[in-house]
């Protein structure tokens, strides 16, 4: 960080603090001139695009995950809290893989993996509808898979 006094290149941060709109403000001493200033930090956050099945991209929307997950959960022993924090898992994921854009076909394969450790029935509608079976067999091949799963368990 360059001092605004000596234009030295060098200095060392003598305090930091959070503020209310979610900066840092440091205080810094510059090392050649002792010269103290006060800079504040940013997290630049620039928002992740989803890309769908027909190619257009719309900002990444959290809501749209709850909206559909509770869909699915609808009249099952699922609460709003396990969906709200399979959600933030599925987020944290997106933002932790550092891409500015994602497939939706992607995010919905992550929410069908949270649905299926919260309720194998609500992964099965959820399924459903994503995944658009197109006849009864396909339907019962998914459901012969977790079936399967439980078996071997």
């Amino acid at each position: 960080m360059k001092c605004p006094f000596c234009d030295y290149e060098d200095s060392k941060v003598v305090d930091t603090r959070p503020t209310e709109d979610n900066t840092i403000r440091r205080r810094r001493e510059c090392l050649k001139c002792k010269g103290r200033f006060t800079t504040y930090e940013k997290i630049e956050s620039s928002p992740i695009m989803v890309i769908k099945k027909d190619g257009t991209r719309q900002a990444f929307d959290r809501d749209k995950i709850i909206n559909g997950m509770i869909k699915s959960c609808e009249k099952r022993p699922v609460s709003r809290e396990k969906i709200e924090n399979a959600s933030d898992r599925i987020e944290k994921n997106i933002q932790n893989s550092m891409k500015k854009e994602i497939y939706s076909k992607d995010v919905g394969e992550m929410v069908m993996e949270e649905l299926k450790k919260l309720d194998e029935v609500s992964y099965v509608r959820f399924a459903s509808v994503y995944r658009e079976f197109k006849d009864l067999q396909t339907f019962v091949d998914e459901l012969e898979k977790i079936i399967n799963k439980n078996e071997s368990i």
